[in-house]
């Protein structure tokens, strides 16, 4: 009887051991550690096939991305780094980026190369090796060595100029007119006969 008493002990122990290991792996496995995803493309250059390294380990199309990732592209490979709704982000061919992210935000430091936003729920902010802080929105770009560019063509320069010019004209033109006397039609100079009296 007094094996009986001690097996059950001894089951009884283990199953509790067994629900507490239980339990806090499904807790560490709900902890909520954003990911992204890499596309890698490119061109094969002498049988080399495109390379891109995270934190010095190859890796191909599909791999997660977390943050505070380093990622290497080489010559012949671009990347681009879908983070979903947070935004999505293009390394050039030879760029080094040490990428941090959050639900919000994407940052990081540019070693080297170039990178692109494609898009982005906030500005992305860019460190460049001279230390600088380049805000980036959609469209735009970072160099390592030459900070932020325009990629995408945005109204500004001479086009913003002519189309103020334009709006301008038509703002003057629609003051004018009526500003002008309602009995007398402008190019004409004859009398406009109204139907109320």
């Amino acid at each position: 009887m007094n094996n009986k008493l001690g097996i059950k002990k001894v089951v009884s122990v283990f199953l509790l051991t067994v629900i507490i290991a239980t339990y806090s792996m499904v807790a560490l496995a709900n902890s909520e550690k954003i990911a992204g995803e890499i596309l890698i493309s490119g061109n094969s250059i002498n049988g080399q096939v495109p390379l891109v390294k995270v934190n010095g380990e190859s890796v191909q199309n599909g791999r997660s991305i977390f943050s505070s990732s380093t990622i290497v592209t080489s010559d012949n490979a671009s990347a681009i780094i879908n983070l979903g709704n947070t935004g999505k982000i293009e390394l050039a061919p030879n760029t080094t980026l040490s990428l941090s992210f959050s639900e919000n935000t994407i940052s990081g430091d540019l070693l080297n190369g170039q990178v692109n936003v494609i898009s982005a729920a906030n500005p992305v902010n860019i460190t460049t090796v001279e230390g600088n802080l380049a805000k980036l929105s959609a469209g735009e770009s970072a160099t390592a060595t030459g900070g932020k560019s325009q990629t995408s063509a945005k109204v500004g320069g001479s086009t913003g100029l002519l189309l103020g010019v334009i709006l301008g004209g038509a703002i003057v033109a629609i003051i004018i007119a009526s500003r002008t006397d309602n009995n007398r039609i402008a190019l004409g100079g004859g009398t406009v006969v109204s139907v109320t009296r």
